[in-house]
């Protein structure tokens, strides 16, 4: 599937390995993540394209018959009535390249990612400034 075997070091690079037909996918899923998460940064992790923010957010790629989609085990969760359809696992899901990609779902999935993120960040925060004013009022 993969046009060279070089490893990529950015989102662009990963894209243009692939056929055309492909990069055309590969590319509205990039999109709609952005959209989705216009915060989120790009990069790449396990050697496929990922978006951050507050730590991993979504991964996606590209394989010979289908889109690997990996939103963490709580976005499968989230979403299993709808990702039934599709075979998917604890942290992943499979999108056929023969059959239209789910794009609103997969950017309902993100926003989901998003928040859970973005809570799991605050409350981290909170603790750790609960922390800092025990230890003060210890001190005093």
């Amino acid at each position: 599937m993969k046009i060279n075997n070089t490893k990529t070091e950015d989102i662009d690079g990963y894209i243009k390995e692939y056929p055309k037909d492909v990069q055309l996918i590969l590319a509205k899923i990039r999109d709609v993540i952005k959209k989705a998460a216009p915060e989120a940064e790009e990069t790449i992790k396990y050697s496929i394209p990922t978006f951050t923010l507050n730590g991993n957010l979504v991964h996606f790629a590209a394989y010979k018959n289908h889109i690997g989609f990996y939103p963490a085990p709580s976005g499968i969760k989230a979403f299993k009535k709808e990702l039934s359809a599709y075979k998917n696992s604890k942290g992943a899901v499979q999108f056929p390249l023969d059959k239209p990609l789910p794009l609103s779902l997969m950017s309902k999935i993100v926003k989901f990612r998003v928040k859970e993120n973005i809570a799991k960040s605050d409350s981290k925060k909170s603790k750790a400034v609960k922390a800092k004013i025990q230890k003060k009022d210890q001190i005093s």
